[in-house]
């Protein structure tokens, strides 16, 4: 019997087999490392596609605690009611952008806690009013956050024009923004789509994206603050994924911006309205006691009582609100100035038709919110010399230019 068949036979088959290595080796990853059976099971055949096209997305999501607890892509994308729906690969989803919709099919009473925040309509209606937004809407908001929601437009809104407003302003305002299905804002805003992390929405980063800058610059201030420098000094220390209702302070030791404004830390109730533990509207022009003030007060202090002691909480508070009424009167100091120009027929034209009208704003706008903040955050430098002193330099421009168009004005009769 010759052996000749059979050696070719080997060798085609060996070649065979060694090409189709070569070629699976030369396909993408998405495609050759294929995720573990939970994680099949939870997506169902989404991950089929959208692991050629997307797959930061199925992967962020096979590491997001919605895997874990087997949330399938459809539970999620899924129309909710008052939703559009398209056809989608042999499903009926959710057409366009998820909302606050879809996440509250499972997390009602979290979206309940967001719509009486400040976050949710008020945010929207800081820029266009109540434009965009149902008569109930409105009202809801204003049970909880009076003045907030029944308000006219930002003059920068026809100062500067619609591409400002929407490359600027709503990308952080958005979190409010009204939605065709009828709910208010996207929770995705801070928690990301498909990770849908708890320790990236705990970071002060998450936070900083908005809340920085000359008009609110928690951000800086809190870099500055002793807990800001702890935190960049041990970040690797905390338990940022711990659960929210288990939460204790050994796994924050270092509080962040939500430890204080929203978590239920050794046991206090966990709130994502960040308003509920804040007694004052720093960031008017003339800062007033909130309605809710003495029971707001309570719950921050009993935050900040889960590491520090009564005295020192009280001193800091004591020492901010002498900070918010010092503040108060020079920004109603300055406020007197140019009302007294409009009455004299001296300020003419709409909001931010003359430069006293820039002057007076970051005024109060930048510097006075400023000052406020940082003192009840720890920042020192921000109460000086990014508040109070350019409060007091601004000052003396405010009152060299009234005084100058008060001369003009003399000259011309």
């Amino acid at each position: 019997m010759s052996f000749r068949p059979v050696f070719i036979a080997v060798v085609i088959a060996f070649a065979l087999v060694l090409a189709a290595f070569l070629i699976n080796r030369a396909r993408p990853k998405a495609e050759t490392e294929q995720p573990e059976g939970a994680f099949v099971r939870a997506t169902g055949k989404c991950a089929e596609c959208h692991s050629r096209t997307q797959y930061s997305i199925v992967h962020e999501y096979e590491m997001s605690r919605h895997a874990q607890k087997n949330v399938s892509c459809l539970d999620c994308h899924q129309a909710a009611p008052g939703q559009d729906k398209e056809d989608h690969h042999d499903f009926v989803i959710a057409k366009g952008h998820l909302t606050a919709a879809n996440c509250r099919s499972c997390h009602e009473q979290i979206y309940q806690q967001f719509t009486r925040s400040r976050h949710a309509a008020p945010a929207w209606a800081a820029i266009y009013g109540e434009k965009g937004l149902t008569p109930e809407q409105v009202n809801f908001s204003e049970t909880y956050q009076p003045g907030g929601t029944r308000r006219p437009p930002h003059p920068f809104v026809q100062a500067e024009g619609g591409s400002a407003m929407i490359s600027g302003c709503e990308q952080c305002h958005s979190i409010g923004k009204p939605n065709p299905d009828g709910t208010i804002g996207t929770c995705t805003n801070c928690h990301t789509r498909h990770t849908s992390s708890v320790a990236i929405a705990r970071l002060p980063s998450t936070c900083g994206q908005c809340h920085m800058g000359p008009d609110h610059s928690q951000m800086e201030i809190y870099d500055e603050s002793k807990h800001g420098l702890m935190f960049a000094a041990q970040e690797k220390l905390l338990n940022l994924d711990a659960e929210p209702d288990k939460l204790t302070t050994r796994d924050m030791f270092v509080p962040t911006c939500a430890t204080c404004h929203m978590s239920g830390i050794n046991g206090l109730g966990v709130t994502h309205d960040p308003s509920e533990r804040l007694s004052y509207y720093l960031a008017n022009a003339m800062t007033e006691k909130r309605p809710n003030y003495a029971q707001a007060q309570a719950k921050m202090k009993q935050v900040c009582g889960q590491c520090h002691t009564e005295d020192v909480v009280n001193r800091v508070y004591d020492q901010a609100e002498k900070v918010v009424q010092t503040t108060n009167q020079r920004v109603s100091a300055a406020k007197a100035i140019v009302d007294g120009l409009r009455a004299d027929g001296l300020l003419k034209g709409p909001p931010f038709s003359q430069p006293i009208d820039f002057l007076y704003f970051d005024f109060w706008h930048y510097d006075g919110r400023t000052a406020k903040h940082g003192a009840f955050m720890g920042g020192a430098d921000f109460v000086q010399w990014h508040g109070n002193y350019p409060m007091l330099k601004k000052m003396v421009e405010l009152q060299a230019a009234a005084d100058e168009l008060r001369r003009n004005r003399a000259h011309q009769k």
